[in-house]
């Protein structure tokens, strides 16, 4: 019974071990959405945009902290290597009248020990400020979201980026592979005086030039996969492995529409500080009011003329009062009327603002259906070009096996075929990256 127990933990432990090896092996493994789930989490910019979150929390309960009683204990020790002098009158002593005597009173140790407690009764601009803390969480919140929104976009364009380019190196190795194979066939025609070495070496000239380009997309997907991983805050130094494929089958033209503003966390922001512009008119307004504190304060005092306090055969004097402070300010010179006429400017200026960035708005939108609309129209272009351009390779190639073609037929279908190829891709990713911006610019992009 021991050992099947002892047998059935080891097994348990070797499964464990396995599939934390397992995870790890696949931890550079990301489909589109889990490289945006990976960037919640390590993007410093979004991080950061969290933290304003819990700042702005905190800043509200500091506030909330100042309608509570403040209590406070202060100790104070002092010792008089001289003894303040002061001067009584000497008439008391029988001296002449207008003359005064020195004497010193008090001990040379003196200590006090006070507790002072307050409590604001009422202050506007606490209460306007508390009302502001609320809004300013709700601008962090909304700065959350479009960190949210500016990672999504910038996350998704850069893992297109790499799919792109993967995709662009697959098609040239491909024709690496047909132009190498008539390289080969046509060296060997040469030898055997079929055709001239001029023909072998533009062959080879084509065939360098694509080895070239198949080197620098080699180092571009090494770049763009860098890009990633700057924008998913990936530290780690393995390739990515990407499980995602290109999707361009959804490539629908859609209309211009009115926009709604109001999803777009720029607007949202500009709304916000709109609110905070009109708590900070009110709280400028509200400065006229009272301000009334509370307060009440215990101290004992001790004075010894030896450095005993704690001797219980000498006294502690007490000192008690409770006391209010009503604070009105009458007149300041009008600086607080100025203020709130600034404060109601700035106001002024937000409402224009966020007219600004509706028009914005709506102009990024539709230049934002256009472009996504031209991309599609490009890719078609494009996609029916690149399937001319391989018909034509195809049948400069064959023509130049059969010996009714050149092979400068070839290399010009080659270069039209290799430009397609690169017109084809770059629309590809137009046509993702313009997706995107729409639904940006629609405020869809981030549910």
């Amino acid at each position: 019974m021991i050992k099947m127990k002892t047998y059935t933990l080891f097994v348990a432990i070797s499964i464990m071990v396995l599939n934390v090896k397992g995870q790890e092996a696949n931890s550079n493994t990301f489909s589109l959405q889990q490289a945006i789930d990976y960037a919640y989490k390590n993007s410093p910019n979004y991080l950061n945009s969290q933290n304003d979150v819990l700042m702005a929390k905190y800043k509200r309960k500091e506030v909330l902290g100042m309608a509570m009683p403040q209590v406070g204990v202060s100790v104070d020790m002092k010792n008089f290597l001289e003894i303040p002098t002061s001067l009584i009158p000497g008439e008391i002593f029988g001296a002449p009248p207008g003359t005064f005597l020195p004497v010193k009173f008090g001990t040379t140790f003196q200590a006090t020990g006070t507790a002072q407690a307050s409590l604001l009764v009422f202050s506007a601009d606490y209460l306007v400020g508390l009302k502001a803390t609320k809004e300013y969480i709700s601008l962090m919140n909304i700065n959350v979201t479009r960190s949210k929104t500016d990672l999504v976009s910038q996350v998704s364009k850069a893992y297109y980026g790499v799919l792109v380019n993967k995709e662009r190196i697959k098609l040239l190795d491909a024709n690496i592979t047909k132009l190498e194979k008539l390289l080969s066939d046509t060296k060997a025609f040469n030898k055997q005086g079929f055709v001239e070495q001029i023909d072998v070496d533009r062959l080879e000239v084509a065939f360098n030039n694509l080895t070239t380009e198949k080197q620098k997309i080699e180092r571009l997907i090494s770049l763009s996969e860098n890009v990633l991983k700057f924008q998913m805050g990936y530290a780690g130094q393995d390739k990515l492995m990407l499980t995602d494929s290109l999707n361009i089958s959804d490539n629908t033209e859609i209309s211009i529409s009115k926009i709604d503003v109001a999803k777009r966390s720029e607007f949202q922001l500009l709304e916000s500080q709109q609110r905070l512009n009109t708590i900070n008119v009110k709280r400028l307004q509200f400065g006229y009011l009272p301000t009334l504190v509370a307060y009440g304060s215990l101290g004992y005092a001790g004075m010894r003329n030896d450095l005993d306090f704690f001797n219980r055969t000498h006294s502690w004097f007490p000192t008690a009062l409770i006391g209010a402070t009503l604070s009105l300010n009458l007149f300041d010179g009008f600086q607080r009327h100025y203020r709130i006429q600034q404060a109601k400017l700035e106001f002024k200026k937000g409402e224009n603002n966020l007219k600004n960035l509706q028009l914005a708005i709506e102009l990024e939108g539709a230049s934002a259906v256009i472009n996504y609309n031209n991309a599609i129209s490009s890719l078609q272009v494009q996609k029916r070009n690149l399937e001319l351009s391989k018909s034509i390779y195809t049948v400069a190639q064959k023509k130049y096996e059969q010996g009714v073609g050149s092979n400068l037929e070839v290399i010009n279908a080659q270069t039209s075929l290799k430009e397609s190829e690169t017109n084809y891709f770059n629309a590809v990713y137009d046509l993702m990256v313009y997706k995107i911006e729409y639904q940006k610019a629609i405020g869809t992009l981030v549910k």
